[in-house]
């Protein structure tokens, strides 16, 4: 069974960065695709970024593209997102999710999700 475990949300004002990390317990993500996903209250969940974990290929929302950057670290078996100059409109609970293919299939693993906060 394997388990994602999101990290690093937290209260932000506008302009600042946070960085998430999305880490894998019981098998490593090889051979994975490992995507950022957010919900916002009242929104449905939209996609944010997504890596190959093998090649490091890499795709990020325009929503966010310019701010945001997805990566991993293979020995940690961790993907991280790092978030700069962020809005209010970030505000969102962030969820990584691993599948074999993209977009996840009903396969997929997903993380219990972490809250970011964007205010002043």
């Amino acid at each position: 069974q394997v388990q994602l475990v999101e990290s690093g949300g937290g209260l932000v004002q506008p302009g600042g960065s946070l960085r998430l990390s999305c880490a894998a317990s019981g098998r490593t993500f090889s051979n994975s695709i490992v995507g950022w996903f957010r919900q916002a209250p009242g929104k449905e969940r939209e996609f944010v970024a997504r890596i190959n974990f093998i090649y490091g290929h890499t795709n990020i929302a325009d929503s966010v593209k310019g701010r945001f950057t997805i990566s991993r670290d293979n020995a940690e078996n961790t993907v991280y997102l790092q978030m700069n100059s962020l809005k209010p409109e970030d505000t969102a609970v962030y969820y990584c999710a691993a599948d074999r293919r993209f977009p996840m299939t009903k396969d997929a693993y997903w993380g219990q999700g972490t809250q970011v906060t964007v205010s002043s």
